[in-house]
């Protein structure tokens, strides 16, 4: 058995924008992230191809020792609280599995995601079979939303209902925001992430299970609010640029896990 969910966030920037706006913010956030011996460590960030489909193929390492709660750190044996991210980025569709070597097989979280220029209306975008599609919640997460975000994850100056964009004139978001885009002719598109989580170890699967899919969810939220907020640090930049800024991240992380102090979202106890 395993848990399913597709998570739905409409943003206010069209498809483009969104493929250099998410590699930026992915960058940025992986450096507020790592610090204190947790954090992120690149292994690989390059082109592939296979069976017709390219794009960026990406191989990271989590480090999470301090970043879980109580119940999982005392569960896991020493060095087991380490996970392996491979994405494959063929934009639009981008497929992301998460894994550990202690685990194995018992163990993995898969998402799978589709950029589409609409409002987050379309059904079954992923094409699941009909069973599969009714036992699959929707969830729509709403970036200006506040009662959507933890209490200790709020920041002032990644509220969307308070950001204006000097470069792009988008924003602030009120609460009927997705209205008011439809009539009007600014880009806008939704990510539909559909989040695939097993985790078998007798008496923990449904906790670990429900606990890995709100920090998901949770994860989707902030990301999805600091990107906006982002705008205009993102706007206007090119694939190039992203590349560029891709390597000295990379370069940067390793450097910044091993010093400081823990930065960053942890989980609180569930």
């Amino acid at each position: 058995m395993v848990l399913k969910k597709e998570f739905r966030v409409v943003l206010p920037c069209s498809v483009e924008e969104y493929q250099v706006a998410q590699l930026y913010s992915v960058a940025e956030a992986s450096k507020n992230n790592t610090g204190g011996g947790d954090g992120i460590e690149v292994l690989k960030n390059e082109p592939y191809e296979k069976d017709g489909e390219k794009g960026q193929y990406t191989h990271k390492v989590y480090y999470l020792e301090n970043k879980l709660p109580t119940f999982l750190r005392l569960l896991a044996p020493e060095g087991s609280l380490i996970v392996h991210e491979k994405a494959w980025n063929a934009y639009p569709y981008c497929r992301t599995i998460v894994t550990n070597e202690y685990m194995k097989d018992d163990f993995f979280v898969k998402i799978e995601t589709w950029h589409k220029p609409d409002f987050g209306e379309q059904e079954n975008v992923h094409d699941l079979a009909e069973n599969i599609r009714t036992e699959t919640e929707v969830i729509h997460i709403d970036i200006a939303d506040r009662s959507q975000v933890q209490h200790g994850d709020y920041k002032e100056d990644e509220d969307p209902a308070i950001f204006k964009s000097v470069k792009t004139g988008r924003g602030k978001l009120g609460p009927n925001w997705k209205k008011e885009l439809m009539r009007t002719d600014c880009p806008h598109m939704c990510a539909y992430k559909l989040v695939t989580v097993k985790f078998r170890w007798w008496g923990f699967q449904g906790r670990v299970e429900r606990f890995i899919m709100k920090q998901e969810q949770r994860l989707f939220t902030n990301f999805h609010r600091q990107l906006f907020c982002w705008m205009d640090k993102w706007f206007g930049l090119s694939m190039e640029d992203i590349r560029h800024m891709e390597d000295k991240t990379q370069r940067e992380l390793e450097q910044i896990r091993q010093q400081g102090e823990l930065r960053g979202m942890c989980a609180g106890e569930d």
